[in-house]
């Protein structure tokens, strides 16, 4: 069921980003609806991850961008400000700590997130023991819970990120090709977990994704970019039928 008739959550207006001579971005304006599930697609190079890094503080955008999350200016913020503020993301490659076992990392995630790594005590950590357990058992890993996170699969590390994300309980999150590297199964298996989940807490979700058989199961909304601008938005069946995306991104038009 579409949110679009619900407030906007994230606006960006004309935000650009060069590298050199190369134009990645190229005034992007997107507006993303509370509780709506997005999807950023287009082809290599269109601009696609530089947008979420630039959202998720990891890349400056230009002079005249204007990035408002709920209201507040995010433009040029430092990303541990923006995670601060609700935005929670993931990236193209994990970021776990992969010599720790997965219920250490969820332990670390959580330490971070409730803001106590200035008053570590053991009646600290024993108060999070319940709460780590419960994130695992979430995105489904609480049984690996004693395994370091170097002896799991990519598709489990994968979903313990998801979870270290969660720990902040982000209210936007973002994820960069969250399901590169994974097996098929395994990609449908990790969408489907984070669609639900996503709906049950009333989130806002934007991500990148090649798949699109995962885009058009998992997304109410596409949008679609081409050499650093939005060349089309719409619903699954609107990009599916417009044959100018044909053309540039999915390669069936004639």
């Amino acid at each position: 069921m579409s949110k679009t008739g619900s407030g906007i959550v994230l606006l960006a207006e004309n935000v650009s980003k060069a590298f050199g001579k190369f134009v990645a971005l190229d005034g992007v304006n997107m507006a993303l609806h509370k509780g709506e599930r997005r999807a950023l697609i287009g082809p290599n190079g269109a601009g696609k991850s530089t947008f979420i890094n630039v959202v998720g503080g990891q890349l400056a955008g230009g002079r005249r961008d204007r990035i408002l999350f709920e209201n507040h200016d995010i433009s040029g913020q430092q990303p541990h400000k923006i995670a601060a503020l609700g935005i929670g993301r993931t990236f193209q490659i994990s970021r776990t700590y992969r010599q720790l076992s997965v219920f250490e990392n969820m332990l670390a995630a959580l330490v971070v997130a409730r803001k106590l790594t200035n008053s570590l005590s053991i009646r600290h950590l024993y108060g999070l023991k319940d709460e780590a357990r419960e994130m695992l058992a979430t995105v489904g890993v609480v049984h690996l819970s004693d395994h370091v996170v170097d002896d799991i699969s990519h598709g489990d590390r994968k979903r313990l990120e998801f979870g270290m994300v969660l720990a902040g309980r982000p209210r936007l999150l973002l994820l960069d090709e969250p399901t590169a590297g994974m097996a098929l199964q395994e990609r449908h298996d990790l969408m489907d977990m984070v669609a639900r989940h996503v709906d049950e807490v009333g989130m806002t979700l934007l991500f990148v994704e090649h798949d699109i058989d995962i885009v058009f199961r998992i997304a109410e909304s596409i949008t679609v970019m081409a050499r650093g601008r939005v060349f089309f938005e719409g619903t699954p069946e609107e990009v599916a039928e417009n044959t100018g995306v044909q053309d540039i991104y999915l390669g069936t038009a004639r």
